[in-house]
Order: structure tokens, then C-alpha cells, then sequence
């Protein structure tokens, strides 16, 4: 079996000094490629530094992350589009993060905007974060309808009604990770829903590792138990996760 996690941060300091044992877990485990979303200037240069060390396996994006948005937000587009001759996968990860504050919702709403903006130009697809601001994201998407914009909204939270109305404003997958395995979990009746034609398999490693590891590092190489649960939830075989993601993820992200 092969697998995409479509989401991972490997230049993220809790795997300095071992991105190649992880690696080498990772590919150990099945998954053949690890996508590496950008965050801002501060990690940028590294990220792509490590994209660069592991062609075969690691590929880029290229964005600004909703929580390093500020007043100055257009200074850290312009450091960003230093990098656009860069091969990257996607925009990402771009979207909107409510959760810790609104002193800087309007400037998200920009920014995010003229993000999608620039990934429908360079045809290209974009990898979502979203946290406590549905509203606000589906109207930006609303307004940005004619754009035909395609992408994967990461750690996806949402009810089956949200994908429904995902799938009005344009061709939109579902990133699903650890939390699928979490006890009563929401998410899992939502996914029982989705169709698996519309799912993507993702870690954000270091963060929400799937159980039985939570509240260890997450790494790509628990990938599988992501796949064994959306299995279990859908009364299907494993192979046929593997399969049916591996093959999105590479549509979508053109790997």
C-alpha cells in the first residue's frame, strides 16, 4: 500500500537533527510522499532547504499561514513571492484562525483573498487552515466563486452540510488526520458521510497524533492507522483507503 500525508511539518524543530530517521520511517511505513506547507518567513527558507535535500519524497508549498498575519501582512506576501519561481504543490497553508483573537480579521480576509487570488492565476490548488471562522471563510469563498478554485481544507472540522456547501463554491477535498481516531470524535460521522472520492490523508505532524500514540510527536509514518480508521468507519478494506487517497492526493496536488 502506498500513501500521500498531504500535510506535514518536518522542518518544524521538533524533528531537528532527525528528518532523515522519519523520513526513512515514513517511507518505511508506505507513504511515498510528504507534502511540507509554508508557514512565513521565519521557517520558509529552511523548509524549502529540506524540500530541496529530499526531492523524491518532500514536496512544497508555498504561502502565508493565517496566523502570521499582522498589519504588515502585504511585507510578508512580497518575502514570500521571493520564493515564486520555486516548484511548489499548492498555496498553502493560507486561510483564516479566529481561535486566538480577531484583532487582525480583516487583514486575514486580505490577505487570504489575494492569496487565492494569485493561486487561481498560477493554476494552482490551496491548502486551507481554517479554525473558528466558517462564516467569514465561506463568504470569502462566496465572493471568489467565479475564480473555480480547487484545494484541500486541512484538519477539516466541519459537519457532511459543510462539505455540501464546500462543494457549491468549487472542487474542494477534505484533509482527514489523527483526530478521525479520537474517542467521540465528531468528525467521524462526517467522514462516515464524505465520499472517500473526496478525502486526503494528512498528519500535521508534530501535532494531532492519532491514537494510540496521542500526546507523543506525530510523524508521517502513522499515516496507516489514519487510513485503518476511515476503513473501519467506512466498512471497507484498507487497500482501498490507500488507493483512493493516494490517487486524490496526486490529482489534486499533481504529484
Amino acid at each position: 500500500m502506498t500513501f500521500v500525508d498531504t500535510h506535514t511539518h518536518l522542518c518544524d524543530e521538533a524533528f531537528r537533527g532527525e528528518e532523515e530517521t522519519v523520513i526513512g520511517r515514513a517511507l518505511a511505513a508506505g507513504v511515498a510522499r510528504m507534502l511540507q506547507p509554508d508557514v512565513d518567513s521565519l521557517e520558509r527558507e529552511s523548509m524549502f532547504a529540506l524540500c530541496r535535500k529530499y526531492p523524491d519524497v518532500l514536496r512544497p508549498m508555498l504561502g502565508l499561514y493565517p496566523g502570521s498575519v499582522k498589519a504588515d501582512w502585504q511585507e510578508e506576501i512580497d518575502r514570500m513571492l521571493a520564493f515564486a519561481d520555486e516548484p511548489v504543490v499548492a498555496i498553502g497553508e493560507i486561510g483564516l484562525d479566529y481561535h486566538w483573537g480577531k484583532t487582525y480579521m480583516r487583514e486575514q480576509k486580505e490577505a487570504l483573498s489575494w492569496q487565492l487570488e494569485y493561486a487561481s492565476r498560477r493554476e494552482l490548488p490551496v491548502n486551507i487552515h481554517l479554525r473558528d471562522a466558517t462564516g467569514d471563510f465561506l463568504d470569502v469563498l462566496e465572493a471568489h466563486k467565479h475564480l473555480e478554485l480547487r484545494g484541500s481544507m486541512h484538519a477539516f472540522s466541519g459537519s457532511y452540510e459543510t462539505f455540501r456547501r464546500l462543494q457549491k463554491l468549487g472542487d474542494w477535498y477534505i484533509g482527514v488526520g489523527g483526530v478521525v481516531t479520537f474517542k467521540n470524535a465528531s468528525l467521524a460521522e462526517a467522514v462516515r458521510k464524505i465520499p472517500l472520492e473526496r478525502i486526503v490523508l494528512e498528519t500535521d505532524a508534530p501535532y494531532l497524533t492519532p491514537v494510540p500514540h496521542r500526546g507523543k510527536r506525530n510523524e508521517s509514518s502513522y499515516i496507516p492507522l489514519i487510513a485503518a480508521r476511515i476503513a473501519d468507519l467506512k466498512g471497507i478494506r484498507m487497500e482501498e483507503v490507500a488507493r483512493t487517497t493516494t490517487n486524490n492526493a496526486k490529482n489534486l496536488f499533481g504529484i
